[in-house]
């Protein structure tokens, strides 16, 4: 998938390099010349290369007003040697930051660096579950109550999962039966199952966690 790229730099000559080094490394790239425009063009980029000196509002106003709108990745450019600047730059949502002059070789590395760290990070979010203070890491199959680990079985973990995904919701015990356990034959003494893993699951990460409905079944509590 072709990554967009928002150029913000009013120096025309400067936007059209960076634009053209972007362009010839694969990406999208579109351009704004000042605050407004950057703020409105934001909306659809993967990444924005941001100038601090800007008309219309400066790079630390657009990039807050960024970050309010949709959070995307914003690397930054200053001429400015004043540290203050690029401290608030960070603070304001800025994930990296380049002092001009700069090389435009390592202005693109810089783009693809960001973007792979941002990668990373959303994939490493989609192996992961947080309800409150409850973690489930999917792909290393380990859990975390408070930031102290829990020992599950294979089938308590996925009955956790189960219920961690669908926060609040309340899961009958044929659903839980069917769907955890591959159970298709109505209750039975599947009942007793259910029961006895969610009692464990209680035992091993606090008893608030887990609600029951009786004549239902279990729904995961998001503990206030």
């Amino acid at each position: 998938m072709t990554r967009r790229v928002l150029v913000v730099e009013d120096d025309l000559t400067i936007a059209e390099s960076v634009a053209a080094r972007l362009r010839a490394e694969g990406f999208e790239v579109e351009l704004a010349h000042d605050g407004p425009s950057a703020v409105a063009r934001a909306v659809n980029a993967d990444l924005v290369v941001l100038d601090v000196m800007l008309p219309g509002f400066d790079g630390l106003e657009v990039c807050r007003r960024i970050q309010a709108q949709r959070p995307v990745p914003v690397l930054m450019l200053t001429a400015r040697g004043d540290e203050t600047d690029l401290l608030v730059g960070l603070a304001v949502g800025a994930d990296d930051y380049l002092t001009k002059p700069f090389s435009i070789r390592e202005l693109a590395a810089r783009v693809h660096a960001l973007l792979r760290r941002v990668e990373r990070a959303a994939s490493a979010a989609a192996n992961r579950i947080a309800v409150a203070d409850l973690e489930i890491d999917l792909a290393e199959r380990r859990v975390l109550r408070g930031g102290t680990e829990a020992h599950l079985t294979p089938t308590e973990f996925e009955l956790l999962v189960h219920l961690a995904e669908r926060p609040r919701a309340v899961q009958s015990r044929e659903r839980l039966l069917n769907e955890v356990w591959g159970w298709h034959d109505g209750l039975g003494a599947g009942t007793r199952t259910v029961d006895s893993h969610i009692k464990a699951l209680r035992r091993k990460l606090g008893t608030d966690l887990i609600r029951t409905v009786h004549g239902v079944g279990y729904a995961l509590e998001v503990p206030r």
